[in-house]
């Protein structure tokens, strides 16, 4: 299928673009025989470009953003000759990490909004920055390894970290955050998206209907928009905007007949 027979398929510019330039890197990819990269995707881009590589049969990419279950990820496209292990040997050359170490009055007080909102303040591209795990004592950033400086320099210049020691560190030091899970129970009429979705995020199923239609729901990483998809035990499902959870357990019914789901909760 030609270039533009592909690309019409997709109604939104945003897409095309994106998926045009997926394209030339592969194109790039193929004359000088080197690795290609893009930019950070969120979870809706990487889930596009994944549907969109196996849509065109390619199979010689990997979309990584630092560690296994990283939300933010960068496309990585390569030549048949690379193996795991030789591609994983340059994930260094394309990430690193900016790492905030915050002042003794600061520790315990900032959260994810405290960092990303210094970049978004800040007027940085927010697809240069990869995820950003906090930890009482600070934060390490993952970013593209030629924005790295760029970030240091500019968190320095914010009030908010003035008296925080910032500094520009290799891949392999990323620290594992340690997950924080809350169980909750939640009481459904069906295990139907719209209404796992409406308990999940709090908000009436109209509500939870316009958040699945703005494409702001992943069932395992995937972007779910059929409001009428059945929720399986053991489904991921990501709300952006209200987080991230895993269906447990069916725990049994009530007597109307609605279903009594227990759930993990990432805080």
């Amino acid at each position: 299928m030609e270039r533009k027979d592909l690309l019409n398929n997709y109604k939104r510019q945003e897409d095309k673009m994106l998926l045009a330039q997926v394209l030339d890197k592969i194109e790039q990819m193929g004359k000088t025989q080197k690795i290609e990269s893009t930019d950070f995707l969120d979870m809706y881009q990487v889930s596009l470009v994944e549907t969109f590589l196996k849509k065109i049969n390619f199979e010689n990419y990997k979309l990584y953003g630092g560690f296994d279950d990283a939300e933010r990820k960068i496309l990585i496209i390569y030549t048949e000759k690379y193996t795991e292990e030789m591609l994983s040997k340059n994930y260094g050359k394309l990430l690193k990490i900016v790492r905030v170490e915050l002042g003794e009055e600061e520790k315990g007080k900032y959260a994810h909004r405290n960092y990303l909102g210094g970049i978004v303040k800040l007027g940085l591209k927010r697809e240069k920055v990869g995820d950003i795990l906090v930890f009482d004592e600070g934060a390490d950033i993952i970013t593209l390894n030629d924005f790295a400086e760029i970030l240091q320099t500019e968190l320095g210049s914010l009030t908010r970290f003035q008296n925080s020691n910032i500094i520009s560190l290799e891949l392999s030091n990323l620290r594992a955050l340690e997950l924080k899970l809350e169980e909750v129970k939640i009481i459904v009429p069906s295990l139907r998206l719209d209404n796992i979705v409406s308990d999940l995020a709090r908000t009436s199923r109209s509500k939870a209907s316009e958040i699945i239609a703005q494409e702001r729901v992943f069932v395992n990483g995937q972007n779910e928009t059929k409001q009428s998809k059945q929720i399986k035990q053991g489904d991921v499902i990501t709300i952006r905007g209200k987080g991230r959870f895993v269906i447990k357990e069916f725990t049994g019914t009530t007597r109307s007949g609605r279903t009594v789901v227990l759930v993990e909760k990432y805080i």
